[in-house]
């Protein structure tokens, strides 16, 4: 994941292995409002503010790529792989649950983020933002757990007939 080159040579693996990327590149985008928050200690409310409204856009806009792809590693990936190494206990299990880690950070965002932020103290925007520093954290771990734990997994694994339809099924875009 670090070098950005593509590692994986099986097309369901590397169709989700695309997906990271792309992901990683939009998480990026939101997550360089989150540092500003880090480093910028003077920060006034008025810039705090903004940058929150431009985070919660960015955030808005990576949802439904995230979703989508959680939705068909959920539908597709982890069944089939979960038919060779079980469904119940092991790596898929953690993985699983670190889906809905990412997606409590991020709904716990967007739970403060309703209606007027006009009134919120500096302080309490920079808890807001710090759900969104923890959804990238975790994010950035998942990814890297998958691509050097499932993905090899899978295609160490997976028969080609299974690698074939999986990769029939993951082929659809998540914009």
């Amino acid at each position: 994941m670090a070098n950005g080159q593509l590692q994986f040579t099986e097309p369901a693996v590397r169709l989700l292995e695309n997906e990271h990327r792309y992901l990683m590149h939009l998480a990026e985008e939101w997550h360089d409002i989150v540092l500003r928050f880090e480093r910028e200690e003077d920060l006034d409310r008025a810039t705090a503010l903004s940058l929150l409204a431009e985070l919660k856009a960015k955030l808005i806009g990576f949802l439904d790529p995230l979703k989508n792809h959680t939705d068909k590693e959920e539908e597709h990936f982890f069944p089939v792989l979960g038919s060779y190494i079980g469904l119940e206990q092991g790596p898929i299990v953690g993985i699983q649950e670190e889906h809905g880690e990412i997606d409590a950070y991020i709904g716990h965002f967007f739970h403060h983020t309703r209606g007027d932020l006009s009134e919120l103290a500096l302080e309490q925007i920079r808890k807001i933002v710090g759900d969104a520093g923890e959804a990238f954290e975790v994010l950035t771990v998942h990814f890297v757990k998958e691509e050097t734990v499932l993905f090899p997994m899978a295609e160490r694994l997976l028969r080609a007939d299974d690698l074939d339809a999986l990769a029939e099924k993951l082929n659809t875009l998540i914009v």
